[in-house]
């Protein structure tokens, strides 16, 4: 389970987080809706060790990582597995080296294993004979997904998804959200997830908290988000163009 306690980051005079609460199950899909700019990529970075907030706990199975030297830090860090918002793969390498990169630096398998490892991985996200392309080579959606291989290669028990589906087209991003699904179903991990697509966050999500001014607002089960009673929260995930957010932003 991850707990987070009391959060807080800045940046200069802009508060980013400010106090923020949230509970990851374990073994559940907990997802961050909020719109842009509102603190999710923050988040996560937090929670991951990316950045380090100003105040509160960020606790892993009871231990907070915020209190952890760098040496601890990196032990803690080897438990989760990160799709990035861009996929980020290293455009000097190929597909194979990309997913193989953490199986390296952590010495994880023997060289003459870690082939066999990098082919099981993308199999298991639809993709085949593809070790040798480099990243310029591939779409969007095929960068996604070697980007999720990369995540799960170190078998991680926690997976972070920020932003999986920005920038593809709506059969992409199913394809995405049902990798997502099965692939946390698979590896049995403890997923956070960051998005403001409502068609994502409603399919891959067991839990959805949103973020607002800093703070969590609302957070319940899946199933119960249309009937939040949070005027925020209905503004954001019906997209109308006014209401309590705007009037927040135009003050």
């Amino acid at each position: 389970m991850i707990a987070i306690r009391d959060l807080s980051k800045r940046f200069g005079k802009q508060v980013v987080l400010d106090g923020l609460e949230l509970t990851v199950p374990k073994g559940k899909n907990t997802v961050v809706i909020g719109g842009s700019g509102t603190g999710k990529s923050v988040l996560i970075k937090c929670a991951v060790g990316l950045l380090h907030p100003d105040a509160g706990e960020i606790r892993i199975d009871g231990q907070d990582i915020i209190r952890m030297d760098e040496r601890e830090l990196v032990r803690v860090r080897r438990r989760f597995g990160m799709l990035f918002q861009g996929a980020a793969l290293f455009d000097s390498m190929d597909v194979g080296e990309n997913v193989a990169f953490v199986l390296r630096r952590l010495k994880m398998y023997p060289e003459r294993q870690i082939p066999e490892v990098v082919e099981e991985k993308l199999s298991m996200v639809g993709l085949r004979n593809i070790q040798r392309l480099m990243p310029a080579e591939l779409s969007g959606g095929m960068k996604k997904r070697v980007g999720l291989a990369r995540a799960i290669a170190s078998e991680p028990d926690i997976l972070l998804y920020d932003e999986p589906t920005t920038g593809l087209d709506p059969i992409m991003a199913d394809v995405i959200n049902d990798l997502i699904i099965k692939i946390t179903r698979e590896v049995g991990a403890t997923a956070l997830s960051i998005t403001h697509d409502m068609a994502s966050a409603r399919k891959i999500a067991n839990r959805i908290a949103m973020l607002y001014d800093g703070r969590i607002i609302w957070a319940g089960s899946t199933a119960k988000i249309d009937t939040s009673a949070n005027a925020f929260v209905e503004q954001f995930i019906n997209g109308r163009a006014d209401g309590p957010i705007q009037m927040a932003v135009r003050k």
